[in-house]
């Protein structure tokens, strides 16, 4: 037999699995998910989870495109660097415009603060849901299937401090889910 990952309960209403999340979390384990064919609003809340840390990801990211916009418009009009190769010796006036003004760098910064965004919050998303995950205990289970259709599921997992196989067990069929069984790795 193989290593047990946790336990596992299906349940058949969002409701059923709103109530056993708050149980859960009111419980103390911290580390338990749950598994839902369509987000179900105020889920978080009761799985006691904080905001995320995407957006962090997305501001940061942001700024670097702006500041990467800013600066690459000003290295490119405004310096006299002599590289010994490419220099021109002098700055370019062009129309009469200043060497350097942010009003004529802003549609290159504004868009590589579009692009850096993006990317920083692709990967801050990757980076916090552990991704890429190619594997799950959970999807070993002959019911997963119902998952993505009409069926919740709630799972603890055995590396949770809180967990003992026969308290854990007791505990998640006071929960009253229609199946419980053992989660294996």
């Amino acid at each position: 037999m193989a290593d047990k990952f946790g336990i596992i309960a299906k349940f058949d209403s969002p409701a059923d699995i709103m109530h056993a999340a708050e149980k859960v979390r009111d419980a103390g384990y911290k580390c338990w998910d749950v598994i839902t064919p369509f987000p179900i609003h105020g889920m978080d809340a009761a799985m006691g989870l904080k905001r995320s840390w995407v957006p962090r990801f997305t501001i940061l990211g942001g700024t670097a495109g702006f500041l990467t916009g800013m600066s690459m418009i000003f290295f490119t009009s405004a310096t006299d660097l002599d590289l010994g190769i490419l220099s021109s010796g002098y700055e370019l006036i062009v129309g009469g415009k200043p060497f350097f003004s942010p009003h004529f760098a802003f549609p290159v910064s504004y868009e590589l603060t579009i692009l850096f965004s993006a990317f920083a919050s692709i990967a801050g998303m990757f980076i916090l849901n552990k991704l890429p995950m190619h594997y799950h205990p959970v999807l070993k289970m002959d019911d997963v299937a119902d998952s993505s259709d009409d069926k919740f599921f709630l799972y603890i997992e055995k590396q949770d401090p809180q967990f003992d196989d026969a308290k854990t067990a007791e505990f998640v069929q006071s929960l009253h889910p229609v199946k419980v069984s053992d989660l294996e790795e």
